[in-house]
């Protein structure tokens, strides 16, 4: 690979200098803080007046952040509302937003936490106790019929359960001491509770927009995914206000009244570039201002172009998730040859940015829980076959689901991914058949329902630092995705979450980390770098490797600020 010359490899350097100060100070402070009152203050005097475009790979699944998991949806989401806490981009550890100041009480059962005053909604409603309770409230009583199995929800993620099955959730309640003083209860202590609460999934919405748009009734539609009309507009108090969202486009515009620093941006639009080319194309001719994410195959031209590249410290790991609900895959000496089939170091090198790592872990090698004596299985083309014939498989068809018309931070080449895995596969003696479908026809969720997926191609972006945020989501509880049920590891998580921070938490990660090289639930196959691509109007951005990235902190060159 050609290596950038000049001013450019001096950015290129610097953004992933920053990405991996922000990563390794993250992964050391997943101690409670001690936090400073915040400023409401704004940095920029003068008002935003820029117009910003931004290519993205594909299109939101809809804008209620309690409703879903994907990262171009949380991408709009964190532009307009916000949590009680937000992540140091210096330290990694959680910071004041919503929230000023927080205490824990009774040994980690209860926080309380002072809230921002003089904050509105952008509809006019104050923000104040009421309305953190009020959203508390409402994720913990979502029924079924608007969450489903709460697979993608991070409530669910966090907490356990919902109030249908209040025995096992581990959310005690919200009580209101005051028109800005809540505290938030636990039936169990978590250790990662304050970073959990940085999670886009915990932003506060305006309870009056709540109720107005019947936010728990899912009768619309976007990108294939059942929504409510609040799932269409959302209302918070962020930096910028949502104003409209059509299949390839949304629009905001910055918040006259927001608390904070307003930026630069007056209006900010994300635009869909399902083609690694298109996106490319964009940039070039000025349509567009930057993209996430750049691709391998683009990753070359931008250097040589000029345009600057920038890099994420990785903090996502990529996967092949194989359901057990399946039978023949229930057997572990199938999904062992599976394992075995799969030659992780081409892929890596062909299709991801270069320095992408392998793994045999889902844990990232810079959190605690990482295991340094698991090696998982590794490439093997004659034991896969040697696996195949000792186990009861009989060739029966396995359906491989893998998304096209995206590219995920995660997954920036899926097409080319699922081919390579799957002529292995075929060559080990599995019986493939594809099951192509595009994200924004639901791909999501036909991998993560109750379907007939066998294999499919999936990827986590870790939130927080903390390796609960990694193996919790995906292993904390039965989900129809990996379709296993595996009660000791489920009570090994739970334990694990609620040990405080130090030797054996880690221990009792790595053992977590041994089980799952073992069991092989899925394959993890690498930790994927991501880079975003800019133009020359982009002085600096904010870079984040848990893509914690809000527009108002984006600096424009003066000429076109």
């Amino acid at each position: 690979m050609p290596r950038p010359a000049g001013p450019l490899l001096k950015v290129l350097r610097r953004a992933v200098a920053m990405s991996a100060v922000v990563l390794v100070a993250a992964t050391a402070c997943t101690a409670a803080p001690a936090p400073g009152p915040g400023t409401s203050a704004p940095a920029t005097v003068q008002a935003p007046s820029a117009t910003f475009n931004f290519g993205t790979g594909s299109d939101p699944l809809g804008f209620d952040p309690a409703l879903v998991s994907d990262t171009e949806s949380y991408r709009v989401t964190r532009q307009v509302l916000q949590g009680l806490l937000t992540i140091d981009p210096v330290t990694g550890a959680p910071a004041p937003s919503l929230a000023t100041s927080w205490k824990e009480l009774d040994g980690g059962l209860d926080y309380s936490f002072t809230l921002r005053p003089d904050v509105k909604f952008h509809d006019g409603t104050a923000f104040d106790a009421e309305a953190v309770c009020a959203n508390f409230d409402r994720w913990y009583a979502l029924t079924s019929a608007t969450r489903g199995d709460g697979t993608s929800s991070m409530f669910k993620q966090v907490f356990r359960a919902f109030s249908d099955d209040g025995e096992n959730s581990l959310y005690e309640g919200c009580t209101v001491d005051g028109p800005l003083k809540v505290t938030l209860g636990l039936k169990m202590r978590l250790t990662g509770f304050l970073q959990a609460l940085t999670l886009p999934a915990f932003a506060i919405s305006s309870p009056t927009a709540l109720k107005s748009g019947t936010a728990d009734i899912l009768d619309q539609t976007f990108s294939a995914n059942k929504v409510s009309h609040y799932g269409l507009h959302p209302v918070g108090t962020g930096p910028f206000v949502f104003d409209s969202a059509s299949p390839g486009a949304v629009t905001m515009t910055a918040n006259p009244n927001y608390w904070g620093d307003k930026g630069e941006i007056a209006t900010l639009n994300f635009k869909t570039f399902e083609q690694p080319e298109t996106r490319l194309a964009a940039l070039e001719d000025g349509s567009i201002d930057g993209f996430d994410p750049v691709t391998p195959s683009n990753f070359d031209k931008l250097i040589k172009g000029g345009k600057q590249v920038l890099q994420r410290d990785p903090f996502s790991v990529m996967y092949l998730g194989i359901n057990q609900k399946v039978p023949v895959l229930a057997e572990q000496k199938v999904r062992e040859a599976i394992a075995a089939a799969i030659d992780k170091a081409t892929l890596a090198s062909k299709y991801f940015i270069a320095g992408t790592a392998t793994t045999a872990q889902f844990i990232p090698p810079k959190l605690s829980g990482f295991n340094n004596a698991v090696e998982g299985i590794p490439y093997d083309p004659q034991k896969a076959k040697d696996l195949l014939a000792a186990s009861n498989y009989k060739g029966e068809e396995l359906k491989f689901y893998y998304p096209t018309n995206a590219a995920r931070t995660y997954l920036p080449s899926p097409e080319k991914v699922y081919a390579q895995i799957a002529t292995e596969l075929t060559a080990a003696g599995f019986n493939i058949k594809p099951v192509p479908v595009p994200w924004n026809d639901g791909y999501l969720n036909a991998v993560t329902s109750d379907t007939d997926h066998a294999l499919s191609l999936l990827g986590w972006n870790g939130s927080y630092a903390d390796p609960d945020n990694f193996v919790g989501p995906l292993f904390g509880s039965p989900t129809d995705e990996l379709g296993m049920d595996d009660p000791q590891l489920v009570s090994k998580i739970t334990r694990a979450r609620g040990l405080p921070n130090g030797p054996e938490r880690t221990a009792a990660y790595e053992a977590i980390s041994k089980q799952l090289a073992a069991t092989v639930p899925a394959v993890p196959i690498a930790f994927p770098i991501s880079a975003i691509a800019l133009s020359d109007k982009v002085a600096s951005y904010p870079l984040s490797p848990v893509l914690n990235e809000v527009f108002n902190h984006v600096k424009l060159t003066p000429a076109t600020g």
